[in-house]
């Protein structure tokens, strides 16, 4: 029986690893039923003291996950738009607490959640031909689901802050070269990579491993705990303004938007 309470994400339990699939055609995005779901399922796999490590790949052979589908916020609507920032910040926030090691397999774009849900990973194994980024400011919006507080600890602040502020896509070489991913891999080859590293993991203690990961992690956790629900506020925020609406609805439309900075 799958602890996956829907279809848009498959798991697989080999050996001690769940291998979990981002499954939603055609573009692996993110919804109101992925996003409860993958919180099931991190709570799921806590609870399970024979797993002690989880890999997350996109199914396909083109995207990881090209993140939130922007249909649900076309219509401007505030209240939805904070109860869609909470489903983001618990499904990541509990990936990044999974007591175990993460691995994201980044087997195609990782765009906007795509890549904030690698992020919540404790490591990440690119293919060749990957493609990361945070576009949202293109379209009105901000990353909410710690992409503004996690990608200034892997790659400093100034890369962040061209790939936040700039709208600057990064290739597989240049996010390895900048601390984004720790390794590259051929394309095809990033589940099986990431699956023998948590292979690896069975041979420490898992209880040891789990207060490391939980030391490494209390300088960064400390400084963002009041930072991540206040990015998820300032997301909310934006469905007072003009651009947010123009902003989703040119993408949804395929032009260029008109900014009014208000």
């Amino acid at each position: 029986m799958s602890i996956s309470p829907t279809e848009k994400l498959q798991v697989e339990i080999i050996g001690h690893t769940a291998l979990i699939t981002i499954n939603n055609p055609a573009a692996n995005t993110w919804d109101a039923e992925s996003l409860p779901g993958l919180k099931v399922i991190v709570e799921a796999l806590n609870a399970n003291r024979d797993i002690y490590a989880l890999v997350i790949t996109g199914s396909g052979d083109k995207f990881f996950s090209a993140g939130a589908d922007l249909n649900m916020f076309a219509d401007g609507d505030k209240a939805n738009a904070g109860k869609l920032a909470g489903y983001f910040g618990e499904a990541f926030e509990a990936l990044a607490d999974f007591r175990g090691v993460s691995i994201a397999a980044v087997n195609g774009y990782a765009m906007g959640g795509g890549l904030e849900a690698a992020l919540a990973c404790d490591i990440r194994i690119a293919e060749e031909q990957a493609q990361m980024a945070l576009p949202e400011t293109k379209v009105g919006l901000l990353a909410c689901a710690g992409g503004t507080q996690r990608l200034p600890w892997l790659v400093g602040e100034g890369w962040a802050k061209r790939i936040i502020l700039c709208g600057e896509r990064v290739n597989a070489a240049t996010a390895e070269r900048i601390g984004l991913v720790e390794e590259v891999v051929a394309k095809g080859e990033a589940k099986e990579k990431a699956l023998a590293l948590a292979a690896q993991v069975g041979n420490q203690s898992p209880v040891a491993v789990a207060y490391s990961k939980e030391l490494i992690h209390q300088a960064r956790n400390v400084a963002m705990a009041a930072s991540l629900p206040y990015e998820r506020q300032r997301f909310v925020d934006l469905f007072d303004t003009e651009d947010q609406v123009e902003g989703v609805n040119a993408f949804l439309q395929k032009r260029a938007p008109q900014w009014k900075n208000k």
